[in-house]
Parts: C-alpha cells; structure tokens; sequence
C-alpha cells in the first residue's frame, strides 16, 4: 500500500514560490520598517484639531497620513504573505499578528481625518480645491466623504473602530489557524487500497479523481473533520457574524447588508436580483445533475461525483503551457497587457504555486501600492489549475493596473469589481482554448472546467450568499445561533439546489458553510456571482468590438476607485443594476449544458 505525502514548505524550489524579496529582503529589513513607521505614528497627533486652519494643513496631513500608509501597507502584507503558506511556522504568524497589529494603530492614529475633513463641508473644500492645486486630486474622495457622512462617526468613535479592527480580525485569524494548522485529515483511500493525503492544498485535486473511492473517501473525510470541530468552527463564525452586526450598528446603517454595499454606492437589489434570478434557474443545474448521472453511467449521484472526470484522459498542462495559453487568450487585450501577464508569471514570481504541507487552502491574489501583486495557488498540471491561475491573473492585472496609473487614495477597487476582472480573465481564455484545442479530452475537460466554475461561483456561492443573509438576519433579531442550526439552514438551501438529483448526505452538505473563510467578509461571496454576469457581457463586447471595446475594458482596470463600481463597469458597456446580464449568464452556463450533451452522448 503506497502513500502520497504533501512536502515541507522547506523542500520547495524557489521557482514554485513568490518574491517576497521584492518587498523587503529579509526579516530584520521588515523589523526595521515596523519599528520606523510605528515610531512615526506620533506624528501625526501634531495635525489633530487643526484641519481647519487652511488648505496647506489639510494637504500635509493628507500626504503624511499615506507616507505613514504606504510604509504600513508593506509590513502588513509582507508578514500575511509569509504565514499563508506555512500555516506551522510560528515565528511567521507572530510577525503576521505583530503586522495586523500595527496596521490597527496606524488607522486608529489617522482615523480623527475624515471626521475633521466632514466638518469642513463641501463649499469650503471646492474653494480650498481651487486654491491649492495639489488638493483637486482628493476631488472624488471628498465627494464621497459627504455622501457617507451620515455614517462616519465622530473622531473619537472612529478611533475606537480603528482599534477595535486588531482584535476584531482574531476571528477570521482562529478560523484559518484551526483549519489549516490543527485540523487534521483521515487520508482518501483508493479502490486498490493505496492512500493519499487530504488536505487543504490537495482536496480540489482528489475530488477529481478518477478513482471514485478516493473521491468519496476524500470528501467524506474532509467534510468529517469540518463536522468533528463543528461547535468551535459556529462558535467563531458567529463571532464574524456579530463583528459585522456590531459594525453595521456603531456605524448607523440599517443592516450587515447595507454596511458591506452603500460604501461602494451599490443598490440593495443588485443583491436581491441577483437572488432571485439564481432561484429561477435552478432547473438548468437539475439538468446538469441529470446530465452528468448519465454520462457518468451512475445509478445515483452524490456531491463527490459533481466533478468526476469525465474524459478517459485528464490533460497534463504544466505550469509554464499553462502561462502560454492565457497569455494567446488575453491577446485581445494588447501587447503591453501579455508582456507584463507573462514577466509575472515567469520572471517576477508573482505566483507561489507550490502543493506543500500547512499552506492556506484556495488561492487568492493580494499586494499593496508598492509591491507587485502576489499569486498564492497550489498549481496541479490541469485545467482547473489553468483556470484558477488565469482567475487570480485577472485580480492581479486589475491591481498591477490600478496602481500604475491612479495615486495612492484611488490605488485600490472594491470587491464587486474584483471579481469581474478575475472572471474576465477566465471567460476569455475559455473562449480561445474552445476554439483552438481540437483534442475532444481537452475540449470535454474544459466544459468540466466551466461547469466546475459556474458550479462554485453561480450555484455554491449564491447559496452561502443565501445563508449569510439568514444568519446575519437572526443576529440583527437577537437571535439564538449554534453549528445545528447552521448546518440544518445550508443542509435546505442546498437541498432546493440540488432537487431530487443528487444523493443527499444532510450534515457533510450541511456543513459546507464551515469550509470557506469568504464568510467572514460580510457578504462577499454573492460578488462572484455578479462578477461572472459582468465579465461574461465584458467577454462580448471585446470579442465582438474589438480594439474599441478592449481599451473601454483596460480603462476600466486602470480606474481603481477613482470612479464607483457600477460607474466604472457602467463606462466599459455593463449594467449591474439591471438583472439582464445575471440572466444572460445563466443562458450561457445553459449552453454549455448543451454542448456537453452533444460532446458526451
């Protein structure tokens, strides 16, 4: 009997990581910049009260609170980045809390600003705009302080907030250090009695086995030790629930809902449309379940068979054939766009890639003003790994842009939009693998793929979406919360999901909403299904127009918040507020049903 184990983070090739050099080159480096910008942080006391004195006052407050920001940005991402790929090194956790720790402070120092700048009033500041030059760049952001006036505290609340931020970040930091360093995993077992490690890095890869032992045993086991921790898993995700009730409240909104969507100027019924279009088309993923039973020859079908290979051949695509095909499929985009996609790939290591023991399960894409954009995926030779690299791509490209052409207050984007960019990415390289690989594996593996992304972001995530809603609801009632009632409430709603279809194994489908930290991010997960709808129109308009549509959509990666979400995509041809291309997406997950009918029968 064999068995394949995950290696230490220490036996990785350098190649298979990112640079964190880039950033500082050594630890004493990051020490020294910690202990600098936290001795600045006095500072800025110095400005307190004062904002009113004339327009230079509020410029160099303005600049010395980014100087402070920008140091701060750097030690805190540089210190998150370490620990998320080694969940066991505990040195690398001590500087990430020590990071999280200073960043808390720095916003408590700087967070008396705002208050003072609402004070001032709008006529006051376009006339103090109009006499110092080097203020109309604050134009937008002065604006929008005003219209969320209403929800800024006085300077003494927002220090509390500010502070309150270290010790309110304790509860995604338990969940990620309980998953991924303490909980432990009963291996998958093989129909042939070999064994294989489960783990956060490699249960995307098992439950595509081929071997359907090893995908039931892979499953079970993962959702076991989920359900093993239940009760401590509930008791710090109602932790985050009541984080974002207690937020929404000291900040006077009138839900969680609307504390994550007014900031970025986003209507209520973006989120309720979008609901409620995902509740109407349900009967295409019922299809698809009937579908995929079929070819699969399976008297019935269980969840760890929702990504069952279907090709006898499961196509080996390497990291760097990988990098190649994304960067033919993003074409479109231009000559600058590939040539900086592929130097970060390739030269710069943007991407750690590397499958080794401890590191975080998923993949994201982060970074600050000044640094590159990191890439943090565990690549496995497949299309699913093609895919999620050319996803956090997309995240990448949309940071790379943004801050190399706004400044430093407009050099971030909202969450809404970031997942527009990273399923840009993906649609279009879908797109072009589609029409230029003939080989009918590779063609059936990429429908695979598309249904496995739709199937996260446009049935699971609208699903937890769901949930949220209900759980932050009943916090905001007063009520009573615990790991049964969470595990029941997602156990129905996947349940109205899957119909009568799929095999239905109540607790470890229940349990679900315990394997994904997007939940402590209020309200996040329903973006990807958002984000979809907006890149599936965006996909569109570049393929269909052209040269034209392609500089409306890079000028849209380049407006960071200079502009709202919906304003910015409204710019580049896309309307959020209107169901239309919510339902558009769904006609195009409808047509690849389609076309894996026609392929696989």
């Amino acid at each position: 009997m064999t068995k394949k184990t995950l290696p230490a983070r220490n036996e990785i090739p350098q190649e298979e990581t990112w640079n964190l050099e880039s950033i500082f080159p050594n630890v004493e480096a990051w020490k020294k910049t910690y202990e600098k910008v936290e001795s600045r942080l006095p500072e800025l006391d110095e400005y307190k009260g004062k904002l009113d004195q004339n327009p230079k006052t509020l410029l160099d407050c303005l600049v010395l609170r980014e100087e402070i920001l920008r140091e701060v940005e750097k030690v805190y991402v540089y210190s998150g980045l370490e620990s998320t790929v080694d969940a066991s090194d505990q040195d690398a956790l001590a500087r990430s809390g020590q990071g999280q720790g200073l960043g808390a402070r720095a916003y408590a120092a700087v967070s008396f600003i705002e208050p003072e700048i609402m004070t001032l009033g709008m006529d006051r500041l376009k006339k103090w705009m109009g006499e110092l030059a080097e203020l109309a760049i604050y134009s937008h952001y002065f604006a929008d302080l005003e219209r969320q006036k209403a929800h800024l505290r006085s300077a003494e609340v927002e220090e509390v907030l500010a502070q309150s931020a270290d010790p309110l970040a304790l509860f995604p930091n338990a969940y990620g250090s309980l998953i991924n360093a303490d909980l432990t995993f009963t291996p998958a077992k093989g129909k042939d009695g070999s064994e294989k490690e489960v783990g956060q890095t490699s249960i995307d890869d098992l439950i595509t086995d081929p071997d359907r032992e090893i995908r039931r045993t892979a499953w079970e086991h993962y959702a076991d030790a989920y359900l093993k921790n239940q009760n401590t898993i509930a008791a710090i995700q109602t932790g985050g629930f009541k984080r974002d009730v207690f937020m929404a409240k000291a900040r006077l909104y009138g839900s969680s809902l609307e504390a994550s969507m007014y900031p970025g100027n986003i209507p209520l019924e973006v989120f309720h449309n979008l609901i409620k279009v995902y509740k109407e088309n349900l009967p295409t993923w019922h299809r698809y379940w009937r579908l995929r039973k079929e070819i699969l020859g399976y008297d019935d079908l269980h969840v760890y068979d929702i990504e069952a290979p279907l090709a006898s051949t499961k196509p080996h695509i390497p990291y760097h054939q990988a990098v190649d095909w994304i960067c033919e499929g993003m074409a479109p985009l231009g000559e600058e766009f590939v040539k900086t996609l592929r130097k970060g790939c390739l030269e710069s290591r943007w991407v750690d890639r590397a499958r080794n023991k401890g590191k975080t399960q998923g993949a994201f894409s982060w970074g600050v003003y000044d640094t590159q954009p990191f890439i943090m995926m565990s690549y496995a030779d497949d299309v699913f790994s093609l895919s999620t690299l050319a996803h956090e791509l997309g995240h990448s490209m949309h940071s790379y842009y943004t801050r190399e052409n706004q400044p430093h207050i407009y050099g971030d984007y909202s969450l809404f939009v970031a997942e527009v960019a990273s399923n840009f990415n993906q649609a279009m390289v879908r797109d072009y693998l589609f029409r230029t690989q003939e080989d009918p594996n590779i063609q059936l593996a990429l429908i695979e793929e598309t249904m496995s992304n739709y199937h996260r972001y446009f049935f699971i995530m609208p699903t937890l979406a769901r949930f949220e809603l209900e759980m932050h609801e009943r916090v905001e009632r007063g009520e009573p919360v615990n790991a049964r009632l969470m595990i029941d409430l997602t156990a129905d709603l996947f349940k109205e999901g899957y119909g009568e279809e799929v095999v239905f194994d109540r607790d470890r489908i229940g349990i679900t909403w315990a394997q994904f930290g997007h939940m402590y991010m209020n309200y996040y997960v329903y973006q990807y299904a958002t984000g979809i709808s907006g890149a599936n129109a965006l996909v569109n308009k570049v393929l269909k127009e052209g040269e034209k549509a392609a500089q409306e959509y890079l000028g849209f990666l380049k407006a960071g918040s200079s502009l709202y979400p919906l304003d910015a995509l409204q710019k580049a041809g896309v309307d959020l507020t209107d169901p239309e291309p919510v339902k558009a997406a769904f006609l195009v997950l409808a047509d690849t049903v389609d076309r894996l009918e026609k392929l696989a029968l």
